[in-house]
Protein backbone atom coordinates (compact mmCIF):
# COMPACT_ATOMS: atom_id res chain seq x y z
CA UNK A 1 0.00 0.00 0.00
CA UNK A 2 1.50 3.36 -1.26
CA UNK A 3 1.40 5.89 1.75
CA UNK A 4 0.57 9.75 1.46
CA UNK A 5 3.02 12.30 0.73
CA UNK A 6 3.85 14.06 4.14
CA UNK A 7 4.35 17.91 3.61
CA UNK A 8 5.80 20.18 6.93
CA UNK A 9 5.54 23.33 5.03
CA UNK A 10 3.49 25.59 2.86
CA UNK A 11 6.12 25.64 0.02
CA UNK A 12 5.80 21.75 -0.01
CA UNK A 13 2.12 21.74 0.17
CA UNK A 14 1.22 24.44 -2.73
CA UNK A 15 4.30 22.40 -4.49
CA UNK A 16 2.71 19.27 -4.20
CA UNK A 17 -0.75 20.98 -5.31
CA UNK A 18 0.58 22.70 -8.11
CA UNK A 19 0.04 20.09 -10.59
CA UNK A 20 -3.63 19.37 -9.66
CA UNK A 21 -4.14 23.40 -9.48
CA UNK A 22 -2.79 23.50 -13.05
CA UNK A 23 -5.22 20.88 -14.36
CA UNK A 24 -8.15 22.44 -13.07
CA UNK A 25 -8.90 20.30 -10.65
CA UNK A 26 -10.61 20.23 -7.23
CA UNK A 27 -8.82 19.82 -3.92
CA UNK A 28 -10.78 17.95 -1.07
CA UNK A 29 -9.43 19.36 2.52
CA UNK A 30 -10.11 17.15 5.68
CA UNK A 31 -8.69 19.34 8.52
CA UNK A 32 -7.94 17.35 12.04
CA UNK A 33 -6.19 17.58 14.69
CA UNK A 34 -4.93 13.88 14.75
CA UNK A 35 -5.68 10.55 16.62
CA UNK A 36 -7.75 9.98 13.64
CA UNK A 37 -10.87 7.73 13.95
CA UNK A 38 -13.29 5.94 11.97
CA UNK A 39 -15.26 9.38 11.53
CA UNK A 40 -12.15 11.01 10.23
CA UNK A 41 -11.80 8.06 8.21
CA UNK A 42 -15.58 8.43 6.64
CA UNK A 43 -14.77 12.14 5.87
CA UNK A 44 -11.81 11.35 4.05
CA UNK A 45 -14.24 8.50 1.54
CA UNK A 46 -16.70 11.46 1.83
CA UNK A 47 -13.91 13.99 0.75
CA UNK A 48 -12.75 11.68 -2.73
CA UNK A 49 -16.33 11.28 -3.48
CA UNK A 50 -16.46 14.81 -3.75
CA UNK A 51 -12.78 15.43 -5.69
CA UNK A 52 -13.03 12.30 -7.61
CA UNK A 53 -9.66 12.23 -9.73
CA UNK A 54 -8.22 15.34 -7.31
CA UNK A 55 -6.09 14.91 -4.51
CA UNK A 56 -7.25 14.31 -1.03
CA UNK A 57 -5.66 16.35 1.71
CA UNK A 58 -5.87 15.21 4.87
CA UNK A 59 -4.08 18.12 7.72
CA UNK A 60 -2.98 16.77 11.48
CA UNK A 61 -2.63 19.91 13.71
CA UNK A 62 -2.85 20.22 17.07
CA UNK A 63 -4.18 23.93 16.74
CA UNK A 64 -3.17 25.54 20.48
CA UNK A 65 -5.24 28.78 19.54
CA UNK A 66 -8.17 27.26 20.01
CA UNK A 67 -7.87 25.75 23.59
CA UNK A 68 -8.29 28.01 26.23
CA UNK A 69 -6.47 28.29 29.83
CA UNK A 70 -6.55 24.98 31.81
CA UNK A 71 -7.90 22.97 28.44
CA UNK A 72 -5.89 19.97 27.43
CA UNK A 73 -3.64 21.13 24.75
CA UNK A 74 -0.54 19.52 26.58
CA UNK A 75 -2.71 16.20 26.58
CA UNK A 76 -4.20 16.31 23.68
CA UNK A 77 -2.91 12.83 21.63
CA UNK A 78 -0.25 13.32 19.37
CA UNK A 79 -0.31 10.21 17.22
CA UNK A 80 1.48 11.39 13.57
CA UNK A 81 2.21 7.40 12.63
CA UNK A 82 -0.60 6.13 13.15
CA UNK A 83 -2.42 8.89 11.87
CA UNK A 84 -0.59 8.26 8.44
CA UNK A 85 -2.02 4.52 8.93
CA UNK A 86 -5.09 5.44 8.73
CA UNK A 87 -4.90 7.94 5.91
CA UNK A 88 -2.96 5.33 4.02
CA UNK A 89 -5.88 3.16 4.36
CA UNK A 90 -8.32 5.57 2.88
CA UNK A 91 -6.22 6.64 -0.26
CA UNK A 92 -5.57 10.19 1.17
CA UNK A 93 -3.31 11.95 -0.93
CA UNK A 94 -1.34 14.35 1.42
CA UNK A 95 -0.59 14.79 4.68
CA UNK A 96 -0.37 18.16 5.55
CA UNK A 97 1.55 18.33 9.19
CA UNK A 98 2.60 21.83 9.93
CA UNK A 99 4.69 22.81 13.35
CA UNK A 100 2.96 25.87 15.29
CA UNK A 101 5.97 27.92 14.20
CA UNK A 102 4.75 27.51 10.37
CA UNK A 103 1.10 28.18 11.06
CA UNK A 104 1.86 31.20 13.29
CA UNK A 105 4.99 32.61 12.39
CA UNK A 106 4.63 35.44 14.86
CA UNK A 107 3.95 33.15 17.69
CA UNK A 108 0.32 32.15 19.18
CA UNK A 109 0.43 35.26 21.93
CA UNK A 110 0.44 37.78 18.97
CA UNK A 111 -1.32 35.99 16.21
CA UNK A 112 -1.78 38.92 13.72
CA UNK A 113 -5.08 38.78 11.61
CA UNK A 114 -7.24 36.58 13.08
CA UNK A 115 -10.87 35.78 11.81
CA UNK A 116 -13.69 36.78 14.07
CA UNK A 117 -16.97 34.47 14.36
CA UNK A 118 -19.50 37.24 15.33
CA UNK A 119 -22.22 36.36 17.55
CA UNK A 120 -22.67 32.82 16.80
CA UNK A 121 -19.35 32.12 18.41
CA UNK A 122 -20.56 33.46 21.94
CA UNK A 123 -22.63 30.71 22.19
CA UNK A 124 -23.17 27.10 23.77
CA UNK A 125 -19.21 26.49 23.08
CA UNK A 126 -18.70 29.86 22.16
CA UNK A 127 -19.94 30.79 25.94
CA UNK A 128 -18.14 27.71 27.60
CA UNK A 129 -14.56 28.66 25.86
CA UNK A 130 -13.91 31.96 25.31
CA UNK A 131 -11.44 32.38 21.70
CA UNK A 132 -11.94 29.25 21.24
CA UNK A 133 -13.97 29.40 17.59
CA UNK A 134 -11.61 32.41 16.60
CA UNK A 135 -8.86 29.73 16.51
CA UNK A 136 -11.27 27.56 14.76
CA UNK A 137 -11.92 29.82 12.05
CA UNK A 138 -8.24 31.57 11.94
CA UNK A 139 -6.52 28.06 11.27
CA UNK A 140 -8.93 26.81 8.29
CA UNK A 141 -8.83 30.22 6.67
CA UNK A 142 -5.14 29.88 7.01
CA UNK A 143 -5.12 26.44 5.83
CA UNK A 144 -7.38 26.65 2.52
CA UNK A 145 -8.43 30.00 2.43
CA UNK A 146 -20.91 17.16 12.36
CA UNK A 147 -20.16 15.98 15.34
CA UNK A 148 -19.21 19.54 15.90
CA UNK A 149 -22.20 20.88 14.62
CA UNK A 150 -21.56 24.48 16.00
CA UNK A 151 -18.02 24.23 13.99
CA UNK A 152 -19.49 23.55 11.01
CA UNK A 153 -22.31 26.14 10.38
CA UNK A 154 -19.65 28.63 11.52
CA UNK A 155 -17.21 27.54 9.23
CA UNK A 156 -19.99 27.85 6.57
CA UNK A 157 -20.74 31.06 7.49
CA UNK A 158 -17.01 32.11 7.29
CA UNK A 159 -16.90 30.85 3.70
CA UNK A 160 -20.13 32.11 2.33
CA UNK A 161 -19.26 35.66 4.19
CA UNK A 162 -15.33 35.57 3.01
CA UNK A 163 -16.31 34.67 -0.46
CA UNK A 164 -14.04 31.80 -0.57
CA UNK A 165 -13.91 29.85 -3.68
CA UNK A 166 -14.39 26.40 -1.50
CA UNK A 167 -17.26 23.97 -0.83
CA UNK A 168 -17.96 22.81 2.78
CA UNK A 169 -19.17 19.42 2.96
CA UNK A 170 -21.08 17.72 5.89
CA UNK A 171 -21.47 14.18 6.93
CA UNK A 172 -23.04 12.60 9.66
CA UNK A 173 -21.64 11.44 13.19
CA UNK A 174 -19.89 7.91 13.27
CA UNK A 175 -20.79 6.61 16.45
CA UNK A 176 -19.82 3.32 18.64
CA UNK A 177 -22.43 0.31 17.73
CA UNK A 178 -23.51 1.62 21.34
CA UNK A 179 -24.53 5.15 20.14
CA UNK A 180 -21.12 6.95 21.83
CA UNK A 181 -20.06 9.33 19.25
CA UNK A 182 -16.70 8.44 17.76
CA UNK A 183 -14.37 11.60 19.03
CA UNK A 184 -10.67 11.24 19.57
CA UNK A 185 -11.15 11.93 23.64
CA UNK A 186 -13.36 9.13 24.04
CA UNK A 187 -9.31 7.06 24.98
CA UNK A 188 -9.33 9.74 28.17
CA UNK A 189 -12.55 7.93 29.49
CA UNK A 190 -12.02 4.86 31.55
CA UNK A 191 -14.38 2.25 31.94
CA UNK A 192 -17.36 3.71 34.10
CA UNK A 193 -17.23 7.19 32.66
CA UNK A 194 -17.56 5.34 28.89
CA UNK A 195 -20.26 3.63 30.36
CA UNK A 196 -21.74 7.04 31.99
CA UNK A 197 -20.73 9.23 28.76
CA UNK A 198 -23.69 6.94 27.02
CA UNK A 199 -26.19 9.18 28.34
CA UNK A 200 -25.09 11.64 26.01
CA UNK A 201 -26.79 9.61 23.31
CA UNK A 202 -29.51 8.51 25.08
CA UNK A 203 -30.58 12.38 26.20
CA UNK A 204 -30.20 13.41 22.67
CA UNK A 205 -32.62 10.36 21.39
CA UNK A 206 -35.12 11.73 24.08
CA UNK A 207 -35.11 15.16 23.37
CA UNK A 208 -35.32 14.16 19.94
CA UNK A 209 -38.63 11.89 20.55
CA UNK A 210 -40.04 14.32 22.72
CA UNK A 211 -40.06 17.52 20.33
CA UNK A 212 -43.47 16.20 18.51
CA UNK A 213 -44.98 18.10 21.77
CA UNK A 214 -42.69 21.08 21.53
CA UNK A 215 -39.15 22.88 22.50
CA UNK A 216 -39.98 23.03 26.38
CA UNK A 217 -40.86 19.33 26.67
CA UNK A 218 -38.30 18.33 24.68
CA UNK A 219 -35.98 19.64 26.72
CA UNK A 220 -37.21 18.57 30.09
CA UNK A 221 -36.83 14.98 28.84
CA UNK A 222 -33.38 15.56 27.31
CA UNK A 223 -32.57 16.85 30.89
CA UNK A 224 -34.36 13.87 32.66
CA UNK A 225 -32.14 11.34 30.95
CA UNK A 226 -28.87 13.46 31.90
CA UNK A 227 -30.12 13.53 35.82
CA UNK A 228 -29.89 9.70 35.56
CA UNK A 229 -26.16 10.22 36.06
CA UNK A 230 -25.06 12.45 38.12
CA UNK A 231 -21.10 12.03 37.92
CA UNK A 232 -21.77 13.84 34.31
CA UNK A 233 -20.94 17.57 34.39
CA UNK A 234 -23.37 19.14 31.67
CA UNK A 235 -22.16 22.39 30.39
CA UNK A 236 -25.84 22.65 28.08
CA UNK A 237 -28.68 21.00 26.75
CA UNK A 238 -30.38 23.08 24.19
CA UNK A 239 -32.62 23.03 21.75
CA UNK A 240 -31.83 25.48 18.40
CA UNK A 241 -32.74 26.46 14.88
CA UNK A 242 -31.46 24.47 12.40
CA UNK A 243 -28.99 27.64 11.59
CA UNK A 244 -27.93 27.13 15.46
CA UNK A 245 -29.92 30.58 16.00
CA UNK A 246 -32.18 30.45 19.19
CA UNK A 247 -35.46 28.71 18.49
CA UNK A 248 -38.65 30.47 20.48
CA UNK A 249 -40.77 28.19 22.87
CA UNK A 250 -43.86 28.60 20.21
CA UNK A 251 -42.76 27.65 16.80
CA UNK A 252 -45.23 26.33 13.63
CA UNK A 253 -45.69 22.64 13.24
CA UNK A 254 -42.60 20.58 11.49
CA UNK A 255 -39.81 23.10 12.07
CA UNK A 256 -36.42 21.67 11.27
CA UNK A 257 -34.11 22.13 14.51
CA UNK A 258 -30.81 20.77 16.74
CA UNK A 259 -30.41 19.54 19.84
CA UNK A 260 -26.60 19.62 21.12
CA UNK A 261 -25.22 18.83 24.63
CA UNK A 262 -21.90 19.35 25.93
CA UNK A 263 -20.85 17.77 29.35
CA UNK A 264 -17.50 16.71 31.48
CA UNK A 265 -16.67 13.82 32.80
CA UNK A 266 -13.57 14.04 35.09
CA UNK A 267 -11.30 15.92 33.04
CA UNK A 268 -12.58 15.01 29.61
CA UNK A 269 -15.06 17.41 28.09
CA UNK A 270 -17.69 15.37 25.02
CA UNK A 271 -19.82 17.20 23.23
CA UNK A 272 -22.86 15.60 20.89
CA UNK A 273 -25.98 16.74 18.89
CA UNK A 274 -28.88 15.22 16.67
CA UNK A 275 -31.36 16.83 14.26
CA UNK A 276 -35.33 17.18 14.98
CA UNK A 277 -38.12 18.32 14.03
CA UNK A 278 -40.73 20.48 16.78
CA UNK A 279 -44.55 19.72 16.80
CA UNK A 280 -46.25 17.77 14.10
CA UNK A 281 -47.08 13.76 13.74
CA UNK A 282 -45.38 11.52 16.05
Amino acid sequence: MTGPTLAGTREELSALLAPARAAGLPVGLVPTMGALHAGHASLMRAARAAVGDGPVVTSVFVNPLQFGAGEDLDRYPRTLDADLAVCAAEGVDIVFAPSVDEVYPSGTATPGVTVEPGPLGTVLEGAVRPGHFRGVLTVVAKLFGLKDFQQFALISRMVADLCLDVEVLGADTVREPDGLALSSRNRFLDAEQRRQALVLSRALRATQAAAHDGRDAALAAGRAVLATEPAVEVDYLVVTEIDLDELPAEVPPGTPGRVLVAARLGATRLIDNLPLVIGGER
